[in-house]
């Protein structure tokens, strides 16, 4: 339950990380000497990263047969240096690419609106204007996101590609003046963090590199340390080290809305001259940090490579053997008598004559040499590794749909269920740790910068709580047990119906139409409650006027008859009157509807009413 009563008043934008223009709001301190606030910050990161060595291993050796071009932990490259030159099967590192798509189609897809907003009382849900409010705030806020602008989607990819590498992804939501949300996908190499007393990640060290000149552009020249100044004239694309630090604030000061006293610290570092360069806040934590799984004690995540990747090495020790045994059987060596008649050198070229390859009675004097290597059994136990490590990346789990055979709508859904059953415990932490805290920061982002609609005032009254459903596709298929219960129930009332048809009005037609579409995801097709009631409305309305129609040959015959009836202009008239008044009268013998005037009297005849023929 999250609270978007957020104040409008505040300034737009309090600090943004990767600008290239500093935010005027934020604070700038002119630096006039080495700062203890400074020294305790790099302290403190020195500390955190100190911690995470045996990590820093551990990733390393995973960068270099999965992710070469992340591998930046523990090594420095040149620009353009070859990184791949440990990767003899390239099965992992493209079982991590579809591990990434298939978690963005999954969990963010693109195309589709993959999460919605609702009032947290649902009663509220229905009041009037609020659905309609809830629905213009996801248009914004997709928008928003989606914008060319914005790069959220190629940031995300990215740090899908982390968690499946790395165990650990780093998305920072940042508001960018004139063009709202940004984001940026953080390579773990380069942030450390720590954890709150819930196991939440409160804090973040981020270290970057500026050049000079880059440096100049985002703080004014005469606040920047003399270091920079002087590599400014002399070498303006010398590069210099700097660090970021996010973390909860001590001390906030009731009622006071500045930069310096917002729920998270935010300041920048020069590290060389450890001086502070600009100190503002957030409002919110600015850093999405997900963990695909962890492990007691442990601050950072485990990843499917860690957990296959003794596979992945003896994969790439199998490939390179293989290589070497089928070039072998392939291209072999050539044994050839000691007796010198070939000079030792032999021509292998195609089309060669080698003269004194055979003696007088036409036996080669040379010969291939068979090693008789199996390399079909070597495929057969690589191809037993690949399939390990495909496992592990949740390949296989994620074509279970895509590649199998053409399937009925029951088989759609047991699939369905089955995915949802195998992946509900990856798919719950991306949407606590990562997805529901980046949507808070981002509709917080919008609050403040005035692109919301105003709230309508059955919702503002309650608080304006409200919380977010989850609506991608691994969600639904998490739901689909519903749908296939809902399925297998109807299926067996239809068997029973040919008995008895009756079966049928244990069913609630209109909750079976709710769960269906909840189940695929198309809840924005359903009418309001007020549009159904006034449909159904009209239905009755005119299926009345259509059995009234339907009457009117026999009340016209009725009549016909009871003109001749004694007295019958006033009989007539009175039945003229009842049909008017809407009553039915009573019904004869035969069924039809009509009857005589009250307190007329039947005249002699056949039974019916009528006078005899």
């Amino acid at each position: 339950m999250v609270n978007i009563g957020l104040p409008t008043n505040l300034n737009k934008i309090l600090d943004f990380t990767f600008s290239t223009v500093a935010p005027t709001q934020a604070k700038i301190r002119i630096p006039s000497m080495q700062d203890s606030r400074a020294d305790e910050l790099i302290r403190r990161h020195q500390e955190l990263a100190s911690s995470r060595t045996t990590w820093e291993n551990h990733w390393r050796e995973i960068a270099e047969r999965i992710l070469p071009r992340q591998d930046s932990f523990q090594t420095k490259w040149s620009e353009g240096a070859k990184r791949n030159e440990k990767i003899f099967d390239s099965t992992a590192p493209i079982a991590l690419e579809r591990f990434a798509a298939a978690m963005e189609s999954m969990l963010t897809p693109r195309a589709q609106r993959w999460h919605r907003l609702r009032a947290t009382d649902q009663a509220l849900n229905e009041a009037d204007g609020v659905r309609d409010w809830f629905r213009q705030v996801e248009d914004i806020l997709f928008a928003a996101r989606y914008s060319p602008r914005a790069n959220y989607a190629s940031q995300q990819h990215e740090t899908y590609m982390s968690l499946g590498a790395f165990g650990t992804g780093v998305l920072f939501v940042g508001e960018e003046v004139g063009s709202g949300l940004r984001y940026k996908s953080i390579h773990l190499s380069d942030c450390c963090f720590a954890e709150d007393a819930n196991g939440r990640i409160d804090t973040v060290f981020r270290k970057y590199r500026l050049s000079a000149r880059q440096a100049a552009q985002r703080w004014p020249e005469k606040d920047l340390p003399r270091g920079i100044q002087r590599a400014l004239e002399k070498e303006p694309e010398r590069r210099f080290e700097f660090l970021h630090a996010v973390l909860p604030r001590g001390e906030i000061k009731p009622g006071k809305a500045d930069a310096k006293n917002l729920p998270f610290a935010s300041t920048h570092v020069a590290v060389e001259d450890r001086m502070i360069l600009q100190e503002g806040g957030f409002e919110q934590f600015p850093y999405a940090v997900s963990r695909y799984v962890t492990a007691p004690n442990e601050v950072y995540g485990r990843s499917p490579a860690m957990a296959v990747l003794p596979d992945i090495k003896m994969l790439n020790e199998m490939s390179r053997t293989i290589i070497r045994a089928a070039h072998k059987t392939v291209d072999p060596p050539v044994l050839i008598h000691d007796d010198g008649i070939l000079g030792g050198r032999p021509d292998l070229r195609p089309n060669a004559i080698n003269y004194g390859g055979v003696d007088s009675a036409g036996r080669p004097l040379m010969q291939p040499f068979q090693n008789n290597a199996r390399v079909d059994i070597g495929l057969d136990m690589m191809n037993q590794r690949r399939e390990v490590i495909n496992d592990a990346f949740l390949v296989s789990l994620f074509q279970i749909l895509v590649q199998g055979p053409a399937m009925t709508a029951t088989e759609v859904l047991e699939r369905a269920q089955e995915k949802g059953v195998l992946l509900g415990p990856t798919v719950g932490r991306q949407q606590s740790e990562s997805l529901g805290p980046m949507i808070e920061r981002e509709l917080a982002i919008l609050a403040r910068a005035d692109a919301l609609p105003p709230m309508p005032a059955a919702l503002q009254e309650a608080g304006g709580d409200y919380e977010i459903q989850y609506d991608s596709p691994l969600t639904r298929a998490q739901r689909a047990e519903e749908g296939l219960g809902v399925m297998r129930a109807l299926e067996i009332a239809g068997a029973m119906a040919a008995a008895d048809p009756s079966v049928f009005d244990n069913f609630d037609a209109d909750a079976v139409a709710k769960i269906a579409v909840e189940v695929h995801g198309v809840e924005h097709i359903l009418r309001k409650k007020e549009e159904v009631e006034a449909l159904r409305g009209e239905r009755t309305q005119q299926e009345g006027l259509s059995q009234t129609l339907a009457a009117g040959p026999q009340v016209a015959d009725t009549v016909s008859k009871l003109s001749n009836v004694e007295g019958g202009g006033a009989g007539l008239e009175a039945v003229l009157e009842q049909i008017a008044a809407g009553s039915e009268g009573p019904v004869g013998p035969s069924g039809a509807r009509g009857g005589l005037p009250p307190g007329a009297v039947p005249p002699p005849g056949n039974g019916e009413g009528l006078p005899n023929a």
